[in-house]
């Protein structure tokens, strides 16, 4: 089903006339710093202090406006780490943009895609050490709704290694284009099946959320900056075939976004049955959750910015805290060379 998908996407794009103008050479480099120290009392084996910094590097070649091929890496560097990069992941894809679409197929960054997920479905370490897809990402917007459909390789099958495969899809829809309401969905689903050799006791898992909410976006209509408020429903679906039922836990979350300058607040509570999502927080696993992020960004430059979080995370049980500052950068695309496809 999500090949014949796929396939219908691809064709509807592709079937209208490719106008080739003139092709550029170009180069991109951004990265990330971090340093996030983590003081679980609820999960003590998690109390780390994650440090280092991303670098990623690649060249794009442009045939027109619409089709693009990009090859370079990115490397994370963990703070007194030997070797020096503890992992180069490749960046190798094709790529087509319009004023509606977008379509890539390879590795490419997560960032801007998915990287909007909530942490409850994906955490938040994915932005440290797994920074690509590897697979197929379309992407459709207008004026009033978008919608993204990805799936992203996390293993290939071995003798020795299952196949593991991530799918999801995630999308807005805003009837009025400058009133406050509007409405997402995110969905996840981790696919964990067999190696090539077959075993004993080893069983299919499926394994993912829902989340959907109702928002209001009231941003620059008061003495605020930004103003968003979120309420909905999140289910996690948790099954091993052949030994368990099809388990779905639900629950309430609600989110609120405060941002004044260089101040911001995000504050996010969950109430239900708890959930056991792999590639999530397992903060969520509670029955009642809030966390409270406290953001100063004292460093706001173009294409550079450096902000410290305080998050606060609280159970029936503990309060836990976390202290995090993040410097992001991104020089954007320099024109090496233009020709004539």
């Amino acid at each position: 089903m999500i090949k014949k998908v796929y396939l219908i996407i691809i064709v509807s794009i592709f079937s209208s006339t490719i106008t080739f103008a003139q092709g550029s050479l170009d180069i991109h480099f951004n990265g990330m710093g971090f340093m996030d120290n983590r003081e679980y009392k609820d999960y003590v084996s998690r109390s780390n202090t994650y440090s280092g910094t991303r670098l990623a590097l690649d060249l794009g070649l442009n045939l027109d406006s619409n089709n693009h091929f990009i090859v370079g890496v990115n490397g994370i560097h963990e703070f007194g780490a030997k070797p020096y990069f503890l992992k180069v992941d490749p960046v190798a894809y094709y790529s087509y943009t319009s004023k509606n679409w977008l379509f890539n197929i390879g590795a490419f960054s997560r960032e801007g895609l998915i990287s909007d997920y909530p942490r409850a479905l994906l955490n938040d370490t994915l932005r440290y050490y797994r920074p690509n897809i590897e697979g197929m990402l379309v992407k459709y917007q207008n004026d009033h709704f978008s919608e993204t459909l990805w799936i992203d390789w996390v293993s290939r099958q071995t003798t020795t290694d299952r196949e593991q495969f991530l799918f999801g899809f995630s999308g807005k829809y805003r009837p009025v284009l400058s009133g406050p309401f509007y409405v997402s969905h995110y969905f996840m689903l981790l696919h964990n099946a067999y190696t090539s050799v077959e075993r004993p006791g080893d069983h299919i898992q499926d394994n993912g959320g829902l989340q959907v909410r109702l928002g209001l976006d009231f941003s620059h209509k008061t003495v605020l900056d930004s103003l968003t408020i979120e309420a909905g429903a999140m289910a996690s679906i948790e099954r091993i075939r052949d030994v368990t039922d099809l388990k779905t836990p639900k629950g309430f979350i609600a989110s609120a976004y405060l941002g004044y300058r260089r101040f911001a607040l995000y504050d996010e509570f969950y109430k239900g049955q708890g959930s056991h999502i792999v590639y999530g927080d397992q903060f969520y696993e509670n029955k009642t959750y809030n966390r409270l992020d406290l953001i100063f960004t004292p460093l706001i430059f173009k294409n550079i910015k450096g902000s410290f979080i305080l998050s606060l995370h609280n159970d029936p049980r503990n309060m836990s805290s976390q202290q995090a500052f993040r410097l992001t950068y991104d020089l954007g695309r320099k024109v090496l060379a233009r020709f004539k496809p």
